[in-house]
């Protein structure tokens, strides 16, 4: 684990708990329980200065509202969640980049305005000029022109106006940014330029990032290390090699069979079995025994711990009894 100075988030037993009950009346009449959508439910995780935390799962899984959770977008039901501090060793503003580069700018603003906005509401620039000197070196660095600080969002492609959502998160002179599927509303080869720009900006200044994603091919290319979330929980965290290579729990191991292999394309591979279950009534013990080849009657009646196998971190009784047999 490293230093604490090292580190810039720190979750414990973060939860995020939603009530979806029917209204009161219609509970009462029809003598229906309450009823608790459990989005994040226990997550601990922790992300070192520099690095990227991919966070993957299949739709439903709760990586969207992680990813509010860690920004301050939602409030935690339960659970803590500390930031370190930025290098100049004041508060750490954590930033957020939306999935939809078409919905999460504002349409009445200019472009000018947009990256100025977080500039002039935490006074980081003494005058307008400086203001509009900062925005035009932001826009300039994400790869766009001063001069298209006068244009609108419909005026810009959605790979320009996600390169717009970089240079407004960078506009706060954030270290630490979380990127909601940064990428998926964006053709193959404007995400390749994306991933590369927040490769390179990284490298320059050093910034800290947590990827939400469903594509694993990206989430190789970009990670330190990989978060597997399933219902809300955290089921394998290792680093990114370590994962691709020997994925330990069962769910992981299903997850990367989609992974298209151009030098094996014919090979044999474990179906996706099932479908996610209702979250909002999750089955009993270790929710992912319905899908599991390896379920046994432990896992129906009793949730699996966290346990540490290997460098890495996984909710599981079968790789539970596989470490004890081989001790």
């Amino acid at each position: 684990m490293p230093h604490n100075d090292d580190v810039l988030l720190r979750a414990e037993d973060l939860a995020c708990w939603f009530d979806v009950s029917p209204p009161w009346l219609e509970r009462t009449l029809s003598r229906q329980p309450e009823q608790t959508l459990k989005a994040v439910d226990g997550v601990s995780l922790s992300v070192p200065r520099g690095t990227t935390l991919s966070i993957v799962g299949e739709s439903g899984c709760g990586k969207s509202t992680l990813a509010k959770l860690l920004v301050g977008l939602v409030a935690p039901t339960h659970g803590t969640l500390r930031y370190g501090r930025n290098r100049k060793g004041g508060v750490l503003h954590p930033q957020m980049i939306f999935q939809d580069p078409y919905a999460s700018l504002n349409p009445r603003w200019r472009v000018g305005n947009i990256v100025a906005e977080p500039i002039t509401t935490l006074g980081l620039r003494a005058t307008p000029a400086e203001t509009r000197r900062r925005v035009d070196e932001l826009l300039e660095l994400v790869g766009l022109s001063a001069s298209d600080a006068g244009r609108f969002p419909h005026e810009f492609s959605g790979g320009q106006r996600q390169r717009i959502s970089i240079a407004r998160a960078l506009a706060t002179e954030a270290e630490f940014l979380v990127c909601d599927e940064p990428t998926s509303a964006l053709d193959v080869s404007v995400q390749a330029q994306i991933l590369n720009l927040m490769g390179d900006l990284q490298k320059e200044f050093g910034l800290t990032y947590v990827f939400i994603s469903h594509n694993l091919s990206v989430v190789r290319h970009v990670s330190d290390s990989v978060a597997v979330m399933y219902l809300g929980r955290i089921v394998e965290q290792a680093p990114a090699d370590q994962l691709f290579d020997s994925p330990q729990h069962p769910y992981t191991r299903m997850l990367l069979d989609t992974i298209p292999d151009l030098d094996d394309p014919r090979r044999d591979r474990e179906p996706m079995g099932g479908e996610v279950p209702n979250p909002i009534l999750p089955p009993s013990g270790c929710t992912f025994h319905p899908r599991c080849p390896m379920a046994r009657e432990q896992c129906k009646v009793e949730a699996p711990a966290v346990v540490g196998v290997g460098g890495r971190q996984l909710r599981c009784h079968a790789v539970a009894w596989d470490a004890v047999r081989a001790a």
